[in-house]
């Protein structure tokens, strides 16, 4: 038990003294995943309602690809992006391996198949008849897009949530094409894994129990908003 005791000890001091490191680490992972999470909520949010309330020839593969997607391991994406950027990649002129942009990407290609396949999801669940009805009640396209959203949005509630959980709490796409430089590429999950390996504990779990508390505090937003809602409505 002593090994927790200390490292809790350790954590808790780092956190009090505002330790300039500890910190910075987390403004990082915050900027990248941040930013890598709107741009696949700009993506994959009209994406997925495309695919959800569409039919054309391919939906049928497009939707496995998406599907396919929620489980796409970031190691994966993590050496496709590095072999691309990497110096004797198509890109490796840009020189933005081992940079923020180069995590940001990978985690845009991480979050953007989430985002999309749960909306997709989310929107084909809400009945048909209740579109159809809307058209014949003579409301338009745009009405009928914003009543869809309206009805499946628990579901995109949840793909905010998922994709922005997923891409905060990954490593090995981040390790692989951030390098886990401090003071520029060092994010919380790559911070953790390094003061794990060097038996830094106490600086492990202080990190851990940020990351722990965004994932639980952005859930409670997304929850308040949901429920919120639900209270307006039946006033």
């Amino acid at each position: 038990m002593d090994i927790y005791v200390s490292a809790a000890h350790e954590g808790w001091a780092l956190l009090v003294s505002g330790t300039l490191d500890i910190w910075t680490i987390v403004a990082t992972s915050l900027r990248v995943s941040g930013l890598a999470a709107a741009i696949s909520l700009i993506i994959g949010l009209p994406l997925g309602l495309l695919v959800g309330l569409r039919h054309f020839v391919g939906r049928r593969i497009v939707l496995i690809i998406f599907n396919s997607g929620l489980g796409l391991p970031p190691v994966f994406v993590g050496l496709l992006v590095a072999m691309t950027l990497s110096r004797r990649g198509p890109l490796g002129e840009m020189g933005l391996l081992y940079s923020q942009t180069a995590m940001i990407i990978s985690q845009l290609i991480i979050a953007t198949p989430i985002v999309t396949a749960i909306a997709a999801g989310a929107v084909s669940a809400v009945p048909k008849q209740l579109r159809q009805q809307a058209r014949s009640l003579g409301a338009q396209s745009w009405r009928v897009a914003l009543l869809t959203i309206k009805e499946a949005r628990m579901g995109l509630i949840a793909a905010v949530a998922g994709g922005f959980g997923q891409i905060i709490s990954e490593i090995g796409a981040s390790q692989m094409v951030g390098g886990n430089l401090a003071g520029d590429t060092r994010v919380m999950t790559t911070a953790i894994a390094e003061f794990t390996r060097k038996g830094q504990y106490g600086s492990g779990l202080a990190l851990a129990l940020i990351l722990i508390s965004l994932v639980v505090f952005v859930n409670v937003v997304l929850t308040t908003m949901q429920t919120s809602a639900d209270r307006w409505e039946r006033q």
